[in-house]
């Protein structure tokens, strides 16, 4: 998730279409001033000394000037980028006008309009462009030249159609990335609900099986207590202590649950069947554990998984059935685990779904169970007591 959020808060760029641009833009510029070099050598060689060499050398460098400006107002169609290409194309028409073969910098030219217009009013410029190139090479062509009225044209259209082409392209990939990174974000949002919800349903979980269970049995051994203090002390005051006893464990819990830590049935290296040998149901339920077949060592995850849902189903016998015995069965059977709770309280008719039962305890289970890929199956016929069995599946030893 850090991972994630740092992008989010950092927004990407689009390090895919800018190289490309300015390198076009580096290519435009160095043939623009090439082509200008170029214009300007041969007018020198063809008409030395004549009175509109001083014109034409300073409309070159106020051009060659203006062109340097341009990166510096950026390509946006601002009102001070739209002035700049106004002083630019109209130093390079009156210098045409003056010496036809400065014609050929418009292709350059091209580049800038469509970069600097929108698309319809860049082609109209560049249409006006080439006309302006072919009538001032005919004016050079001392005959008619078919070439001359069709090659600039083409230039025009095919530099136009280059550069429409990647722009669309642009705009494509950046639409994509555009939507890619809409599409992380929304994921990592959605992660983030998943991860909430997850941890509310683990705390949930804990809470009830643990604290809640605790609590109840304080309130039944204090009732029991309050009822015998007058006959009984002595038996009142074991009452009290043993009440005393689940608070302190349960203030354990507490602080393992803050920290995240495993149950403290599990502390210390304990196992998974010395810890369900020393649960109890209450004074008045008999709890017997019986452990059948090799143990085996079993991850933590399942061992806490299965701690919790006999806590939870011995609190609901305590609570619902009226048993007087409860019997624990932890079966190692190889590629799976499995523990039976069954007791022979007046049991009850099982619920079909989660939704069909009352409280937390039924639900909570079966959540158990299904993050560790296994099953719960309740029987329970009423007057004939009740079976629980949570079945987790075994990775195979290697």
């Amino acid at each position: 998730m850090d991972a994630t959020t740092a992008h989010q808060e950092h927004p990407v760029s689009h390090p895919a279409i800018r190289p490309d641009t300015r390198t076009l833009a580096t290519v435009a510029h160095t043939a623009f001033f090439l082509l200008l070099g170029a214009s300007v050598a041969r007018f020198l060689l063809r008409h030395p000394g004549e009175p509109r060499t001083p014109w034409v050398l300073a409309l070159s460098i106020t051009l060659a000037l203006l062109y340097v400006l341009g990166p510096a107002l950026g390509a946006a169609p601002t009102r001070r980028r739209l002035l700049w290409l106004g002083l630019v194309v109209t130093t390079w028409v009156v210098l045409v006008v003056l010496a036809p073969s400065f014609a050929w910098c418009a292709v350059p030219l091209f580049f800038t309009a469509l970069r600097t217009l929108p698309p319809r009013a860049a082609v109209v410029l560049v249409a006006l462009l080439t006309a302006f190139v072919v009538t001032a090479q005919l004016q050079l062509s001392k005959s008619f030249d078919p070439n001359l009225l069709l090659a600039p044209p083409a230039v025009a259209a095919l530099a136009t159609a280059v550069f429409v082409h990647m722009e669309r392209q642009a705009q494509a990939q950046r639409a994509l990335i555009d939507d890619l990174i809409r599409t992380r974000r929304e994921l990592a949002a959605t992660e983030r609900r998943e991860g909430t919800l997850a941890e509310r349903q683990r705390l949930s979980m804990e809470i009830h099986d643990t604290l809640a269970q605790n609590l109840s049995s304080q309130q039944m051994l204090l009732q029991a207590a309050d009822r015998t203090w007058d006959t009984d002390p002595a038996t009142a005051r074991a009452h009290v202590r043993t009440a005393t006893g689940i608070a302190a464990h349960g203030l354990a819990e507490a602080r393992r649950l803050v920290h995240d830590l495993a149950p403290s049935e599990l502390a210390d290296g304990a196992g998974l069947a010395d810890a369900l040998r020393a649960l109890d149901a209450g004074p008045d339920i008999e709890v017997r554990f019986h452990l059948e077949g090799a143990p085996a060592p079993l991850p933590d995850r399942v061992q806490s998984a299965l701690l919790r849902i006999a806590q939870g189903a011995l609190a609901n016998v305590r609570e619902h059935s009226g048993a007087r015995t409860a019997a624990l069965t932890l079966s190692f059977l190889g590629d799976q685990v499995v523990l039976d709770i069954a007791d022979d309280g007046h049991g009850f008719t099982a619920p079909r779904t989660d939704a069909d039962g009352r409280g937390h305890g039924l639900p909570a289970m079966r959540a158990r169970v299904r993050q560790l890929g296994g099953t719960l199956t309740i029987e329970s016929t009423p007057g004939e007591g009740t079976v629980l069995s949570a079945a987790i599946p075994l990775e195979p030893a290697p």
